[in-house]
């Protein structure tokens, strides 16, 4: 299931890019694209913390 959603966002993505009007809308697109991975992957990496600083305490 995640394979194909990768698949058909990276699709859209490069008609984005395709037919942005100037270089500031591809860098948007770009930032705006890889945002969400980068936010999911510190809210992963701060519960992994969290949970090996609560083990350690008990």
């Amino acid at each position: 299931m995640t394979a194909l959603f990768l698949l058909l966002q990276a699709g859209v993505i490069e008609d984005k890019l395709k037919n942005a009007p100037d270089t500031g809308y591809q860098t948007g697109i770009v930032i705006g694209s890889f945002l969400p991975f980068v936010l999911l992957i510190g809210i992963a990496y701060w519960m992994y913390y969290a949970a090996k600083k609560r083990e350690k305490n008990q």
